[in-house]
């Protein structure tokens, strides 16, 4: 027998035998646990830009200021300037002669977007920790910020997709190319 033969023969023998226990000790291993349909519903977070995946809740800005401040204001400071480069949430344009500064105002297309970051992200020490009402809160406190949104216009999930961003028009559509 020549000695690629061998060699192919051994290999076939080899990875015939690892699958063999791969799959057997994957059977018998036993770890964890199913999860369940509640369970998996608590990762089923996403909020979309045409307002689909919006939970039930409304908030102000007014409302707001006392959440951001508690919840908000350790990383991205009082009034969103920041405590370092990427904790800035205020200010910035996509149309400087620089390098721009992306923020939630100048580079973030949708509002849905923001609320969905908040909702899933925030607060960095706490992800998921917000409640809707919250979310919707410190999402119309941080868009106020911005000059987006009025103090006392309510958001909701009727209210914020129909936000328009200022930066809207600033990303090119792609996903037909998908």
């Amino acid at each position: 027998m020549s000695t690629l033969k061998k060699y192919l023969m051994m290999a076939t023998i080899a990875s015939t035998a690892y699958l063999h226990l791969t799959v057997n000790s994957q059977e018998s291993v036993g770890l964890g646990t199913p999860v369940t349909e509640d369970q998996l519903s608590e990762f089923d977070l996403i909020a979309g830009p045409d307002g689909d995946g919006f939970p039930a809740g409304s908030g102000t800005a007014r409302q707001g200021k006392a959440v951001y401040d508690a919840r908000c204001a350790a990383c991205h400071a009082l009034t969103g300037e920041g405590v370092s480069g990427n904790t800035i949430i205020v200010g910035g344009d996509m149309n400087s002669e620089g390098t721009p500064l992306r923020t939630v105002g100048s580079y973030w297309p949708y509002a849905s977007t923001v609320f969905d970051f908040v909702r899933r992200a925030m607060p960095a020490d706490a992800p998921k920790s917000l409640s809707n009402e919250e979310v919707y809160q410190v999402v119309a406190y941080v868009l106020y910020l911005n000059g987006i949104v009025g103090e006392d216009e309510v958001l909701n999930a009727e209210t914020l997709p129909n936000i328009e961003m200022p930066n809207a028009d600033g990303f090119i559509d792609q996903s037909h190319l998908l």
